[in-house]
């Protein structure tokens, strides 16, 4: 049973396409994680999956509701943090979950009820009573968590849910979302940059410049990569690309930072021949400047898949122009 299914999803701002033509479904109850850099695509495609844009063409059914026309039902059914920062700092932390208890029309029992177990699942019991002003950064994010669970949603929606947190409290917001998981089946999903994070997630879609590249369980996007990954710096990539694949068969890549990456399988075994065959002097030596040698991440497979880092600074320029376009919401 699938909590989201979405058809051919596009949204353009103007000229410019900010989703192109995406396709994927979620199942009910797990994690799935939209995966890419910044500017890629993933806030466009979570507002249009909460009704906060209009989708320029394609489908999106949201806990079996279109996301175009049955908005209402839409928003009673999710929940939703959001990238920056939404509640009243000025308010207790109480006051603030109180006042999202009231639009959506929870009794008073009911309230009380929720946000107590809640507030203990997240440890805010003994902070619950202060003003949201003298929060920590992960605070106020475990208090986000609270109120977009109070109204019982079947999908929670985060967008960056631990961006700018430091790794230790990353570690405990998603402890939070594991729990929460486990007890209440809640579907959730999420975007990041984050490789950690992504590894909790139970499938992946990789979104670059709008477009879904890779969709799969972590294991089997890093399965694609194959093998061990070497990372070379040499004085003459071209030469040694080309020594490689005469002498082993070896196709390589050139990495993002100009380093010739290698995958092979026992990849301890193959650097010593790499290095015998980069050194020969008949053949002239290749100064081999240094060698790194690990098993596959997801950055690994954004690389593979896109052909640059996932932090490259196109990306970012891109995201700061289509957060201008944000602005144009509805339209």
């Amino acid at each position: 049973m699938y909590s989201i299914k979405v058809e051919q999803l596009v949204r353009h701002f103007g000229k410019n396409v900010a989703v192109d033509d995406i396709s994927f479904k979620v199942e009910s109850g797990e994690i799935f994680g939209f995966l890419g850099p910044n500017g890629a695509g993933k806030t466009t495609t979570i507002n249009m999956l909460t009704t906060l844009l209009r989708p320029t063409s394609g489908t999106a059914l949201v806990n079996g509701y279109d996301v175009g026309k049955q908005q209402a039902l839409v928003r009673q059914s999710i929940g939703m943090i959001f990238q920056d920062a939404s509640l009243d700092d000025k308010l207790t932390g109480r006051e603030n979950l109180l006042f999202h208890g009231m639009l959506y029309g929870l009794s008073a029992d009911d309230f009380s009820d929720k946000a107590a177990k809640l507030l203990d699942m997240v440890e805010l019991t003994d902070r619950a009573e202060e003003v949201v002003l003298n929060y920590s950064g992960g605070m106020k994010r475990r208090l986000e968590i609270v109120r977009g669970l109070l109204h019982n949603p079947n999908i929670l929606f985060l967008d960056e849910p631990t961006l700018g947190l430091d790794p230790q409290t990353r570690r405990h917001i998603w402890d939070y979302l594991i729990t929460l998981r486990e007890r209440q089946g809640v579907t959730m999903f999420m975007t990041t940059h984050y490789m950690e994070e992504a590894e909790h997630c139970d499938h992946i879609a990789i979104i670059d410049d709008g477009k879904i590249v890779g969709l799969d369980t972590p294991e089997a996007l890093k399965a694609m990569v194959g093998g061990d990954i070497i990372m070379a710096i040499t004085d003459d990539n071209e030469q040694a690309s080309l020594r490689l694949q005469n002498s082993h068969g070896v196709d390589t890549r050139k990495g993002p930072d100009n380093q010739l990456i290698i995958e092979t399988e026992r990849g301890d075994r193959f650097i010593p021949e790499m290095m015998s065959v980069l050194t020969d002097q008949t053949q002239g030596n290749i100064s081999v400047k240094s060698v790194y040698l690990r098993c596959p991440t997801l950055e690994d497979v954004f690389i593979k898949l896109t052909g640059h880092a996932m932090r490259d600074q196109n990306a970012v320029d891109k995201d700061k122009v289509r957060s201008g376009m944000r602005r144009w919401r509805g339209r």
